[in-house]
C-alpha cells in the first residue's frame, strides 16, 4: 500500500500574497518621477479653484484629472491606459455639453487640459493594443478637437460659425499628436519585431545544435550499446585446483555446473542493463526530436502570427540566420570521420581532394584517407560550416538507418568550375535486427537543404542507381582558389 502524502496546511492567519511582476530599478525610478510630477501638477491646477466661484470646481477637477492621467505610467492595478483614456475623454465631452458655469472661467484651465488631452492622445495611439486603439484614439481625439466648444457654445458673443472655426483650428494639433503616436508605435513595433526575430534565431540555432551535435553523440552511444548486446563474452572456465587432493568427478561436474549458472545469470543481468541503457538513449533521442520540432513549430507560429503594421519587416530567410557558437570547417572532418569509424564496423574512407583539373587525393582503402591539398583557406566560413554539417548529418543517418553498412565513403573537393562537392555514400550492408523504429526525426536534411539553397547550392539524397546503398550529394558554389 502506497502511503499518501498530504501537503502542509497553511496557517489560518496567513494570507496568500499576490504575485507582482518584477520591476527594474530604472522603471521604479521613472514611476516615482511621474507620480511626483503628476501630484505637483494636480495641486497647481486645483489651487486656483479655491479663489473662484463654486461653478469653476468641475473645470479645475477635470483639468487636474486629465493631466494626472496623461503623466502617470499605466497600467495601475486593474486599470490600463485604454480604460482611463476613454473615461477621461468621455468626461471631457460630457462637460463640453453640460457645463453651465461662467464662460470666462473656462479660459483659465482650457490650455492645460488641451495640452494634457494631446499628450494623452499620443500615448493612446502609441500604447493601446490594436483592437482598441481606434475607439480610444477616436474618443481622445474628439475630446481634444471639441474642447474649445466648452467656451464658444456658452459665450454670449460666439455662435456656430465660431465653434466650427475653432474646432477646425484644434484639429491640426490633434492630428500632429496622433501622427507622433503612430510614428512611435511603428518604432515600438519594429523594436518588438527585432526582439522576436532574435529569439526565433536563437531557437533555430539551439535546434540546429541539438540535431547536429547532441543527437549525433547520443546516437553513437545507443549504437555502441546495441553492438554490445550482440557481443556475448565466452563462458569462463572454472579455476583448476592446485592442491594435490583428488577431486571426485561428480564434485567437479557440480562445481562447473554452478559456475556456468552464475555466469549465465551475470550475462542476463548485463544484457538487461544494456537494454535499459538502450531504451534510455532512444527515449532521449525521441525527446530531443520533440524539442527540435517544438522549437521549429514556435518559429513557424511567430512567422505566421506577426502583428499588423510589420509587413515591411519580415524575417530574413534562413540563410541569414546567425552562425553557431562554434563554427566547424573542413579541417574538422578527419576528427569527425575518426569518431564515426570507432563506432561502426564499416570500412570508412575520407577523401579530401581539389578537383581543378588534377585529382590530388588517392583512395588507399584505409579507414581514413586524407589529403592536404584542398585549399580550404579560400572557402567562406559559411560554406565550410555547411559542408561539415552535411557530412555530420549524412553519417548520423548512416548510424540510424544503416548501422551494419559494409563501407562508407566520404568525399569532399572542388570541381573544375570552383564548386565544392560533398558526397557521402554507404552500402546497404546486412539486414538489421527487428527493433522498434525511431519516430519523430526527419528534419535534418530538410533544414540543411534550406541552408544549402540559401548559399546558392543544391543538396540531394537518395538510393544508389544499383540499389545497393544510399548517397548524399551536395554542391556549394565557392570563390576560385588563388
Amino acid at each position: 500500500m502506497t502511503p499518501s502524502i498530504t501537503p502542509p496546511r497553511q496557517p489560518q492567519g496567513a494570507q496568500r500574497v499576490p504575485h507582482t511582476p518584477h520591476q527594474s530599478q530604472p522603471a521604479r525610478r521613472n514611476g516615482r518621477f511621474r507620480r511626483t510630477w503628476a501630484t505637483t501638477a494636480a495641486v497647481l491646477l486645483l489651487a486656483p479653484a479655491l479663489l473662484t466661484p463654486p461653478g469653476a470646481a468641475p473645470l479645475a477637477i477635470l483639468a487636474a484629472l486629465t493631466t494626472v492621467v496623461s503623466l502617470l505610467s499605466w497600467p495601475i492595478r486593474r486599470y490600463d491606459l485604454a480604460h482611463v483614456a476613454a473615461g477621461t475623454a468621455l468626461l471631457s465631452l460630457i462637460t463640453d455639453l453640460a457645463y453651465l458655469g461662467p464662460p470666462n472661467l473656462v479660459v483659465l484651465w482650457l490650455p492645460f487640459e488641451t495640452v494634457a488631452l494631446l499628450v494623452l492622445l499620443g500615448r493612446a495611439v502609441r500604447q493601446v493594443p490594436g483592437s482598441r486603439v481606434g475607439l480610444v484614439g477616436g474618443l481622445t481625439g474628439a475630446a481634444a478637437v471639441l474642447l474649445p466648444l466648452r467656451f464658444t457654445l456658452h459665450a454670449p458673443h460666439t455662435g456656430l460659425k465660431e465653434s466650427i472655426f475653432v474646432a477646425a483650428l484644434a484639429f491640426f494639433p490633434a492630428a500632429c499628436a496622433a501622427g507622433v503616436g503612430l510614428y512611435l508605435r511603428s518604432l515600438d513595433t519594429r523594436r518588438a519585431h527585432a526582439v522576436a526575430l532574435a529569439r526565433r534565431e536563437q531557437r533555430l540555432e539551439v535546434a540546429r545544435d541539438l540535431h547536429d551535435f547532441v543527437a549525433h553523440e547520443v546516437t553513437g552511444i545507443v549504437l555502441e550499446v546495441q553492438a554490445a548486446q550482440f557481443t556475448d563474452s565466452p563462458p569462463a572456465t572454472p579455476a583448476t585446483s592446485t592442491t594435490n587432493a583428488p577431486n571426485p568427478p561428480h564434485h567437479q561436474h557440480q562445481h562447473q555446473h554452478q559456475h556456468q549458472e552464475r555466469h549465465l545469470e551475470r550475462q542476463e543481468q548485463h544484457r538487461a542493463l544494456l537494454e535499459r541503457i538502450e531504451q534510455a538513449g532512444l527515449r532521449a533521442l525521441e525527446s530531443m526530436d520533440r524539442t527540435v520540432a517544438a522549437l521549429r513549430t514556435a518559429e513557424s507560429h511567430e512567422r505566421s502570427g506577426a502583428k499588423e503594421g510589420s509587413a515591411g519587416n519580415e524575417p530574413p530567410p534562413s540563410g541569414n540566420e546567425p552562425p553557431p557558437t562554434r563554427p566547424h570547417g573542413l579541417t574538422d572532418l578527419p576528427e569527425l570521420v575518426d569518431r564515426f569509424s570507432f563506432m561502426t564496423p564499416a570500412e570508412v574512407t575520407l577523401e579530401l581532394t581539389e578537383l581543378s583539373g588534377t585529382d590530388t587525393g588517392t583512395d588507399t582503402g584505409t579507414d581514413t584517407d586524407t589529403s592536404t591539398g584542398t585549399g580550404t583557406h579560400s572557402l567562406p566560413r559559411e560554406a565550410e560550416d555547411t559542408a561539415y554539417r552535411v557530412v555530420l548529418e549524412a553519417l548520423t543517418n548512416v548510424r540510424r538507418h544503416a548501422p551494419r553498412a559494409d563501407r562508407v565513403e566520404v568525399s569532399v573537393g572542388r570541381t573544375a568550375d570552383h564548386t565544392l562537392k560533398i558526397s557521402v555514400t554507404n552500402t546497404a550492408g546486412r539486414a538489421t535486427s527487428a527493433r522498434s523504429p525511431r519516430h519523430g526525426g526527419g528534419t535534418g536534411l530538410a533544414a540543411l537543404a534550406e541552408r544549402v539553397s540559401a548559399l546558392g547550392g543544391t543538396l540531394e539524397a537518395g538510393p544508389l542507381a544499383n540499389g545497393t546503398g544510399w548517397q548524399v550529394r551536395c554542391l556549394l558554389p565557392t570563390p576560385p582558389t588563388r
